[in-house]
C-alpha cells in the first residue's frame, strides 16, 4: 500500500503548488489530544507527515459519580485545541477534520462539550462510533504497512476502548470496539501501588473476559490455513515497543514502524512493571511523561489479546486513527481512485445493507431517493444553500425512511428514527447519523418541532435547518410515489420569485393514467413545504409522457 498513501515523511519533489493540498486531522482521544498535519500530493495520491502534536488531557478522567466530563479538564482540552488551530494555521493547513471518541462518546455532557469547542473555538469536531473508529484505524494502518493481500488482525489500545480489527487491504472483515482502555481500567481497578496480587488477577481477568467476544468475532472470519499477522497501533504499544527496544539494542529506532517484539517478552516486562510503583515506572528509559500511570493496565490488555488471538508477536505500525481520518477524507474527496476505491462507497454500502436488513423495498426507496435528489438539485441556489454533503444525507435518509415499518407500520417513521440511530452506519460521523434518523423521522406526519426530543438532538442552527429544510424535500418525493408503482416518471420544477411560487410539472409513465393519489398526496403534503420556504407550491400533470415530451 506504500504507493498508495505513501508512509515516507521525507519531501517530496517539487510539484506544481496547486496539486500540494496541507489539512491537519485531530483525534480527541481518552488519554490524550493528538493532531498530524499532513501533506497531501494529489498527483500520486500520497501524504506525507509534516508535524505532529500532543497532549495528555486526560478525558477519560470523568466525574465517578455522573460519568459527566470534569470542567477542569473541559478547560484544559479547549487550551490545547486552541493551540493545536494555530499550529495547523501557522502550516497553511486548509482544514481540520477533528474527531471524538469513547470518552466523549459517554459522556452526558459530551455533545455540549462538542458545542462548546465549535462556540469558542470555531471547530467541528465529529463524534464517531465505536465501529466507526475501527474503520478508520484501519484506513491508517493500510496507508503505513504493506499488506500483501494476507490476512491482518489489527489491535489498538486507546485510553478508553480496545479495537480489534481483521482485514487483508481490501474490504474489512471484521470491526470491534471493545470498552476497555489503558485509561479507563486503571482508574477503575487499580487502587494499590505498587498493584496488589488480587487487584492484579483481577485486572487480567477483567481484560480476557470483556475481549473474549471481540477476539470470537475476529477468529471466526479468519479462513481455514491463513495465520495472520498482528499489527498493533496506538500509545501503549508504541511505549511497550520503545522500552523493549532500548533494553534489547540500547538504542530507540528512527521509526518504530515494523517494529516487533514477542508475547514471551510482553510478559516478562509485564510481571516487572507490576512490581513497580508508579514513580518508579516513571523513571523507566523511554517511558513518556503520564505514560507510567496507565501502561500496566494498557499491557495487559495487549497481553490478553495477543493470548486469546493466539499471536506470538505483535509487529508496530505509527498510523492509526488520525491518518485514518486523513484517508478517509482523500477518498471523499476523490483523491484516491486506486486500491481503496471500495473504501469511497463504504457509505452507500452500509445504507444499503441497513436496507436489506430491515427488508426495505428498495425499487421503491430508490425511486423516492431519485425524485428527492432532483427537487433538491432543481432548488439549489433558490430555495436552498446545501451542498453536496447534505444531499448525501437526503439520499441516505430517503432510502432508509420506510425501515420502521420493520417494527409496525403504526408510528412508522419514529420507528425508522430509533432504528437508523441505533444502526452503526459506517462511514458516517454520529452528527451525520443523527440527521439522517431525523430527515427519515419528518418524512411523514408533525413537521419538526422544537419539543421533539430527537430534533433537541441536533446541536446547532445549522443542523437543524438541514433537517427543517431537506425533510420538507422528502415529504415531496415521499408523495411522488404515493402508489409504490412509479407513476411518476420525471418532475420538473419552475421557481418564479416574484411571485415566490413554485410549479411541479409532472410527467406521467403511462399516458392514460391520471396519477390522482400522487396529486392528492402532494396537495395534502405540500404544506410543511411551503411555510418552510415560504413559497406556494402548485402541481399539474403534463398530458404527454416523458418519452412524448421529449
Amino acid at each position: 500500500m506504500q504507493n498508495l498513501v505513501s508512509a515516507s515523511c521525507e519531501s517530496i519533489p517539487t510539484q506544481p503548488v496547486e496539486q500540494h493540498r496541507i489539512i491537519a486531522a485531530i483525534d480527541l482521544g481518552t488519554n490524550s489530544l493528538h493532531m498530524v498535519v499532513v501533506r497531501i500530493d494529489a498527483t500520486l495520491p500520497a501524504f506525507s507527515i509534516i508535524d505532529r502534536e500532543k497532549e495528555t488531557v486526560r478525558l477519560g478522567d470523568r466525574n465517578l459519580t455522573t460519568g459527566e466530563l470534569k470542567p477542569e479538564i473541559i478547560k484544559k482540552a479547549i487550551a490545547a485545541l486552541g493551540r493545536f488551530q494555530k499550529v495547523a494555521k501557522t502550516i497553511n493547513a486548509e482544514t481540520i477534520i477533528a474527531v471524538a471518541t469513547s470518552a466523549v462518546r459517554e459522556a452526558p455532557n459530551g455533545k455540549e462539550f462538542l458545542h462548546t469547542i465549535e462556540t469558542e473555538l470555531g471547530l467541528s469536531v465529529n463524534l464517531i462510533s465505536g465501529q466507526e473508529e475501527a474503520r478508520r484505524i484501519y484506513l491508517g494502518v493500510l496507508s503505513g504497512m504493506e499488506f500483501n493481500n494476507q490476512p491482518h488482525m489489527i489491535v489498538d489500545i486507546g485510553g478508553g476502548s480496545t479495537e480489534l480489527i481483521l482485514g487483508d487491504s481490501h474490504q474489512p472483515r471484521t470491526l470491534t470496539s471493545t470498552k476497555i482502555g489503558a485509561v479507563r481500567l486503571t482508574n477503575e481497578l487499580i487502587t494499590t501501588d505498587p498493584i496488589s496480587n488480587a487487584e492484579f488477577q483481577y485486572l487480567q481477568a477483567y481484560a480476557r473476559g470483556t475481549l473474549e467476544r471481540s477476539v470470537e468475532e475476529v477468529l471466526a472470519n479468519v479462513e481455514l490455513g491463513e495465520s495472520p499477522r498482528l499489527v498493533g497501533t496506538a500509545g501503549t504499544i508504541e511505549t511497550l515497543a520503545m522500552i523493549h527496544a532500548r533494553e534489547k539494542s540500547g538504542v530507540i529506532p528512527s521509526t518504530l514502524n515494523g517494529y516487533q517484539f514477542s508475547l514471551k517478552d510482553l510478559r516478562e516486562l509485564v510481571n516487572r512493571l507490576r512490581k513497580l510503583t508508579n514513580a518508579e515506572r516513571a523513571t523507566i528509559p523511554g517511558m513518556p511523561e503520564k505514560r507510567s500511570e496507565v501502561i500496566l493496565a494498557g499491557a495487559v490488555i495487549l497481553q490478553e489479546a495477543m493470548t486469546l488471538l493466539g499471536a506470538e508477536s505483535v509487529t508496530v505500525c505509527e498510523r492509526s486513527l488520525r491518518e485514518g481520518v486523513i484517508v478517509d477524507w482523500m477518498l471523499s474527496h476523490g483523491l484516491i481512485e486506486d486500491k481503496l476505491r471500495y473504501q469511497s462507497s463504504v457509505r452507500e454500502r452500509n445504507v444499503l445493507k441497513l436496507a436489506n436488513k430491515y427488508h426495505i423495498n428498495l425499487e421503491y426507496s430508490d425511486r423516492v431517493a431519485k425524485f428527492a435528489e432532483s427537487l433538491f438539485d432543481q432548488t439549489q441556489g433558490t430555495l436552498h444553500h446545501w451542498g453536496s454533503d447534505e444531499r448525501q444525507l437526503l439520499w441516505a435518509a430517503a432510502i432508509l425512511h420506510n425501515c420502521g415499518h420493520y417494527i409496525s407500520h403504526s408510528s412508522h417513521h419514529k420507528h425508522s428514527y430509533y432504528l437508523i440511530r441505533n444502526g452503526e452506519l459506517l462511514g458516517y460521523t454520529e452528527t451525520e447519523i443523527e440527521i439522517i434518523a431525523n430527515l427519515a423521522r419528518y418524512h411523514r406526519k408533525s413537521p419538526p418541532k422544537k419539543k421533539h426530543e430527537n430534533y433537541q438532538n441536533l446541536l446547532t442552527k445549522e443542523q437543524r435547518q438541514i433537517v427543517s429544510q431537506l425533510s420538507a424535500i422528502l415529504r415531496l418525493a415521499v408523495a411522488l410515489d404515493r402508489r409504490q408503482i412509479g407513476a411518476i416518471a420525471q418532475v420538473q420544477c419552475e421557481y418564479y420569485p416574484q411571485f415566490r411560487q413554485c410549479n411541479l410539472l409532472l410527467f406521467p409513465s403511462q399516458a392514460d393514467d391520471d396519477c390522482a393519489l400522487e396529486l392528492w398526496s402532494l396537495d395534502y403534503k405540500k404544506g410543511v413545504f411551503e411555510e418552510e420556504f415560504g413559497v406556494k407550491l402548485i402541481a399539474t400533470l403534463e398530458k404527454s409522457t416523458l418519452a412524448n415530451f421529449s
